[in-house]
């Protein structure tokens, strides 16, 4: 299990942290936001290049395309690792998955066009692959594309909607889920496709979300045209590409340990600036609950990397991860609104709010966390079936009764 870091990877740290304090884009006003507003785009795009063309983005790459060979597997988790310690914005859209995809089963012409356009942010990426009513069952998704023509003239013909779509309102293109052969079981005929975001009956509508912000939206579409050439790998095999994707994409799992560091050191100076608070037993208890928790997340993160470095993962590694993370965030949150007593109500337009109620917006956002990448109830289910080999649970048919 890594514990320990080693003196290259810590002088990369050190570099990338330098990097960092110099080009970043500035603090994140509102903690728990993803998609920024659209007058901060061009900044975040140019830092997201910087990134790229620091070698910082894109370590693992195809060396032709500005991979390093030589490169520690966790590099990538460093560079994370040092922008959630800055508080700063990420790389934007969904790049790593849709260049994994690219990278693994796109044909050379795609990664010639795509992965230069990544590097540069020329492209930001969306990921479209929840529905109304397949978010947590992905298998179950219902958009649909029919194949129209032959040879170089062929093209998909999409139609159906996609939902909690980050980025999707600053998208150029998106990494699509659709259906291709509807005869075929759940997880077959689904095909994978790079959509043009900007094209013809493409349509976003923002999500305006509980916080007050609109990082997510609705994708709806309408007889949209996507080339026969812009399919990722096979037509039908969708799904191994999609699940590829998703299990390279690593770095965000040290980042959240360093969000949650965070979160528990802004805790520590609320309580200090509390009158009474540090005073109290009780308060005293639950903080130290809730950093013995920041440490075993760690912890978690540590192994979860050591069986990658290994080739040891197991399948309810980064599902448990994920629970872990997200229900810690709520309770760090949540601590911090009751540490302020009837302060805690207020709102981040409220003059008077603690810290300008990142508070208040941290909290409301801790929920959206224990939902995106699978609901934890969903995971906790396929931790039962596929990590502990318990009995399925029964699948309900159409009409509702167990099958």
């Amino acid at each position: 299990m890594r514990l320990t870091s080693t003196p290259e990877l810590e002088a990369f740290r050190r570099k990338v942290r330098a990097f960092v304090a110099e080009h970043a884009p500035g603090v994140k006003t509102r903690s728990g936001v993803r998609a920024p507003d659209p007058e901060l785009m061009p900044a975040i795009r140019e830092w997201t290049a910087k990134l790229y063309e620091e070698g910082l983005l894109g370590i693992d790459w195809p060396v032709e395309y500005g991979g390093r060979p030589d490169a520690h597997p966790l590099e990538p988790s460093v560079v994370a690792e040092e922008i959630a310690r800055a508080r700063t914005w990420p790389p934007v859209g969904a790049a790593s998955l849709a260049s994994a995809a690219v990278i693994e089963f796109g044909t050379e012409a795609q990664r010639a066009h795509f992965l230069p356009r990544i590097r540069s942010c020329e492209d930001v990426w969306c990921q479209l692959f929840s529905e109304p009513e397949a978010g947590s069952d992905l298998a179950a998704l219902r958009t649909r594309a029919v194949r129209r023509g032959e040879g170089t003239d062929a093209v998909f013909v999409v139609d159906g909607q996609k939902v909690w779509t980050t980025n999707g309102q600053h998208a150029d293109m998106g990494y699509l889920l659709a259906r291709t052969d509807p005869d075929a079981p759940r997880h077959k005929g689904i095909t994978a496709f790079a959509l043009d975001m900007r094209g013809p009956g493409v349509e976003v509508r923002p999500l305006r979300e509980i916080t007050g912000t609109t990082d997510f939206n609705e994708v709806f579409l309408d007889g949209v045209r996507i080339p026969a050439a812009n399919v990722i790998g096979e037509v039908n095999d969708g799904w191994r590409v999609a699940m590829s994707s998703l299990g390279r994409e690593r770095s965000g799992v040290a980042a959240r340990g360093v969000e949650l560091l965070a979160v528990l050191e802004d805790l520590v100076r609320l309580a200090e600036r509390t009158p009474g608070a540090l005073d109290d037993s009780a308060v005293r208890q639950t903080i130290g609950e809730l950093a013995a928790r920041v440490q075993v997340n760690a912890a978690m993160t540590g192994l979860a990397q050591s069986r990658m470095l290994h080739g040891t993962e197991q399948p309810a590694d980064a599902l448990l991860g994920k629970i872990f993370f997200s229900e810690l965030n709520h309770d760090l949150t949540d601590f911090g609104l009751r540490l302020q007593g009837t302060d805690g109500l207020l709102t981040e337009d409220d003059p008077e709010a603690v810290a300008d109620g990142r508070w208040q917006d941290a909290h409301l956002y801790s929920r959206a966390y224990t939902i995106a990448g699978g609901a934890n109830e969903v995971l906790r289910t396929q931790i039962a079936e596929r990590g502990l080999g318990l009995p399925r649970e029964p699948r309900r048919p159409a009409d509702g009764r167990a099958s």
